[in-house]
């Protein structure tokens, strides 16, 4: 049966009024060599029993779930999430609704938005959050157009090349050149180039952009990056794409950053194959003006009870275009809600053991395999829950390997760096059990 609601006789009837003969004509000004002559090549429709068990067929060619170990990271990581989360974050109060533009009858949906630009302003330590963007890579795009609408009258935006390399094609493609000069520093030993940095710490420069913690899983101290920037009245952007790694390390908002972005993926939202992300951002009060998206408000009503508004929303489709500070017109709103629920049920302990959980397997990892012969750390500095090892072998030799036992052991960097070849990024967080690392150490080192 085909999904369609209109019958011969509803599709005729509409053909009349429009003064049509066949649906066909509706497409005559496309021209014939243009358009398809013949029937779709579609399998007779299945059965719902055997439609289950196709869909089952082609999911177990997928490689992970059970069966797999997987220490990949690099922007995604995957952490346990527990199934009252799910469970909440389902109900159709929660899954179901659209953007409310009408307060007084999404006072829900208002309040769970309220209650996650708290959390991520305590997690990050900053005064304002807005209701979320669409991931990490965009998130940071928008922070920097943002400190270009703040120093208006300056062009130079430094960015680090230990940023993520997916993270900084998307700031290349969103951000015109008559706009910006985006100037990209290679990395020092794994990070900020310091004393390459001065030559740009003048009057035309706009904002710095570091990633904390980095590409590589180094974690970096940035205070005085933000008192250099600072003094010549610039921005600091951080980008987190872990932020269960603040739940450990000081927030942002504490060495000085002026914009602070990041990931929420982490925050019990499952990887699905790249997506849906959540993107976080938050600010100093001072430039809520200027920040992209939407905040929702805590106010009271006419009866003096608590409510919640759309407080700010400058988009382009609620005020002149020229005038807005984004155009972002949706956002993954239900990704919010669920971090919202994951975060609460986590609370401050509670996220920082999660942290400490995600460190701690990460050192027995590095500690184990760079025991191997050959295997020693690429980058000396300090790392939170990923690390760059480097082995006496190509890095897509031992990724094939391990793939035939069921183990995904990380990512290539020469995909990103040809410097790399030999490198990869290992990646370990709470899911990985300690038999699991000492598996995949075992099984390293029969290849090796």
């Amino acid at each position: 049966m085909a999904y369609l609601p209109h019958t011969p006789e509803d599709i005729q009837s509409m053909l009349d009024v429009i003064g049509k003969k066949h649906v066909d004509d509706l497409f005559a000004h496309i021209p014939a060599e243009l358009r398809l002559s013949k029937e779709l090549n579609i399998p007779e429709a299945m059965s719902e029993p055997e439609l289950t068990r196709h869909l089952k067929t082609l999911a177990q060619k997928n490689e992970c779930g059970e069966g797999w170990l997987s220490f990949l990271g690099g922007g995604a990581y995957q952490h346990l999430i527990p199934a009252a989360v799910t469970e909440l974050s389902m109900r159709s109060e929660f899954l179901t609704p659209y953007t409310p533009y009408q307060p007084e009858i999404a006072q829900g949906t208002l309040q769970a938005t309220f209650e996650y630009q708290t959390l991520m302003c305590r997690i990050f330590n900053m005064e304002i959050s807005n209701a979320s963007l669409y991931d990490g890579s965009t998130a940071l795009a928008e922070a920097v157009l943002m400190a270009l609408r703040i120093n208006s009258k300056r062009k130079t935006v430094v960015i680090c090349d230990a940023i993520h390399p997916e993270y900084r094609e998307v700031l290349k493609t969103l951000l015109p050149k008559s706009l910006v000069n985006l100037v990209t520093l290679p990395n020092q030993n794994g990070c900020l180039d310091r004393a390459a940095l001065k030559s740009y710490l003048n009057d035309d420069l706009a904002a710095v952009c570091v990633q904390y913690p980095n590409f590589f899983g180094i974690v970096e101290d940035f205070q005085t990056l933000a008192d250099d920037v600072h003094g010549v009245q610039g921005l600091l952007i951080t980008a987190t794409p872990e932020p269960v790694s603040l739940g450990l390390l000081k927030p942002p908002g504490d060495f000085g950053a002026d914009i602070a972005v990041g990931e929420g993926l982490s925050f019990g939202i499952p990887m699905t194959f790249g997506g849906p992300g959540l993107g976080i951002f938050t600010t100093r009060e001072k430039y809520l003006r200027q920040m992209p998206g939407r905040v929702c408000g805590e106010t009271v009503d006419a009866d003096g009870r608590r409510s919640y508004v759309l407080t700010l929303s400058t988009r382009e489709q609620h005020i002149r275009r020229e005038k807005a500070t984004s155009n972002i017109c949706t956002n993954q709103a239900h990704c919010a809600t669920t971090s919202a629920i994951h975060l609460s049920m986590l609370g401050k302990e509670g996220l920082r053991e999660l942290a400490m959980f995600n460190a701690a397997k990460t050192q027995y990892a590095i500690s184990q395999l760079t025991s191997l012969p050959g295997v020693k750390r690429h980058f000396a500095a300090p790392v939170f829950n990923e690390c760059v090892l480097e082995f006496p072998k190509p890095a897509h030799e031992i990724l094939k390997q391990l793939r035939k036992r069921n183990i995904h052991a990380g990512i290539d960097l020469s995909r990103f760096s040809p410097n790399l070849a030999n490198a990869l990024l290992v990646c370990c967080t709470e899911v990985q059990r300690k038999e699991d690392i000492d598996h995949f150490v075992q099984e390293l080192r029969n290849i090796l």
